[in-house]
C-alpha cells in the first residue's frame, strides 16, 4: 500500500513515498522509509507522531495513502511568540 512518511525541519521538508506491506504500523514505516538515518536528531521516545495532523502512536495501523508525520518539538511556546508578537506591534504603533 501506498502512503508517505514526512519530516519538517526549519530549513527543509523530507518527504519520502513508499510502498509498504498491508498491516504495517507507523513504526513500521518510519522504520521502511530510514528517515532515522537521514535525520538522526528524531528521538521517537520525545517527539510526537501522527497521521494526517493527528498524534497517533507508533503501533497505529496505516491505511492506504496515509500521511505519516514526526512532529519537531516546538522551538517557542505558541503563546510566548504571540505575546511577542503583540508586543513588537505595540511598540511600533506607539512611534506613530
Amino acid at each position: 500500500m501506498k502512503i508517505e512518511v514526512v519530516y519538517a525541519t526549519e530549513s527543509k521538508q523530507i518527504i519520502i513515498p513508499l510502498d509498504v506491506p498491508e498491516g504495517s504500523t507507523l513504526y513500521q514505516a518510519i522504520i521502511y522509509s530510514n528517515i532515522l538515518n537521514i535525520c538522526p536528531e528524531i528521538d521517537l521516545q520525545k517527539q510526537k507522531t501522527g497521521i494526517f495532523n493527528i498524534i497517533s502512536p507508533l503501533d497505529t495501523l496505516l491505511k492506504e495513502n496515509d500521511r505519516v508525520e514526526i512532529y519537531r518539538p516546538l522551538s517557542i511556546d505558541p503563546i510566548a511568540r504571540r505575546f511577542e508578537r503583540v508586543k513588537k506591534e505595540r511598540k511600533k504603533n506607539v512611534k506613530k
